[in-house]
């Protein structure tokens, strides 16, 4: 369950997305990916996930260059504590290798990759 405060910070942070955050949802909405439903700026507990499939429980980071590797490190515990599975991506392979980011998140969830 989000926390009070949560659900306006996710407002706003789906207002002001990075470049890189609106090129990975143009891969991931609308059910493009396999069908997977993804959502952006997610409130869950105290956090706001940038992307989560709630039905495979797989939560995607864009990491951008100002992410804390201390405090991701102590919220991807509380996530896995939760059950669900980080994915953490670079913004230069998100903007680069797309491909890869998209090849990774399909072998997590166990469906075929795409077809060339």
């Amino acid at each position: 369950m989000a926390r009070p405060t949560t659900v306006p910070q996710a407002r706003a942070l789906r207002r002001r997305a990075s470049e890189t955050e609106r090129m990975l949802w143009k891969l991931l909405r609308d059910r493009k990916l396999e069908g997977l439903k993804f959502r952006r700026q997610f409130p869950l507990g105290p956090y706001v996930l940038d992307f989560v499939c709630l039905r495979h429980r797989l939560v995607i980071e864009a990491d951008g260059p100002f992410h804390d590797p201390t405090q991701d490190a102590v919220r991807d515990a509380w996530l896995a504590a939760e059950g669900f599975r980080v994915l953490r991506f670079p913004n230069t392979e998100i903007q680069l290798r797309d491909w890869q980011v998209i090849g990774r998140i399909l072998e997590v969830v166990g469906a075929p990759p795409p077809q060339p």
